[in-house]
């Protein structure tokens, strides 16, 4: 009896422990399923050189960063930079046309796929990299944009992601806002 009782016990204990043990590979399996899944975010760098004075040129220059933090690549990855319809920014970066006569290509060079003429929208694609892979950083950077104040002025910059994974964009973590005022000094000219 006492024999019973002891392999009875064992058998109770091999139990635990087998659940113990299929409860870590299933935490185990979903960790490693967390890695596989698609995960991409995309956010604005910049600085500003702001002079709250009529007729003094203020600008910002900043760079879009693509981030895959996923454990599957993006493939074909493009971009949308949009500046509110609002706003006094001439925008400009380093990007070519696909008609461009440029031959030189440059590194990590974008092409501009849309209209030129469209000053709010900017859909740019990267001209070498067809493929943003797990834990790679992808950058449109160096753009400018350049305003000349009269009074008041505000506009933002947004950002989108898209590609093959990401067909209905994905908005980036920030935007640039930018207001200010024109403050007149009294009555110096």
């Amino acid at each position: 009896m006492k024999k019973m009782n002891e392999v009875r016990q064992k058998i109770v204990e091999w139990q635990e422990m087998n659940t113990s043990y299929l409860n870590e590979i299933k935490s185990l399996l979903s960790d490693k399923k967390a890695l596989k899944d698609f995960q991409v975010i995309s956010y604005f760098t910049y600085s500003l050189n702001l002079l709250h004075k009529e007729g003094n040129e203020n600008y910002c220059l900043g760079s879009f960063h693509i981030q895959n933090v996923g454990g599957r690549p993006l493939t074909n990855p493009y971009i949308c930079i949009k500046v509110s319809s609002d706003s006094p920014f001439d925008f400009s970066g380093k990007y070519l046309y696909k008609d461009s006569k440029q031959k030189m290509r440059l590194a990590n060079a974008w092409e501009r796929i849309n209209d030129p003429m469209d000053k709010q929208e900017y859909w740019l694609k990267p001209v070498e990299k067809n493929v943003l892979n797990p834990s790679e950083t992808l950058s449109f950077s160096s753009f400018q944009m350049k305003w000349l104040p009269e009074s008041s002025y505000a506009g933002s910059i947004m950002g989108f992601t898209y590609g093959d994974e990401a067909k209905d964009g994905i908005n980036s973590l920030n935007q640039i806002n930018i207001s200010g005022t024109i403050i007149e000094e009294g009555g110096n000219e």
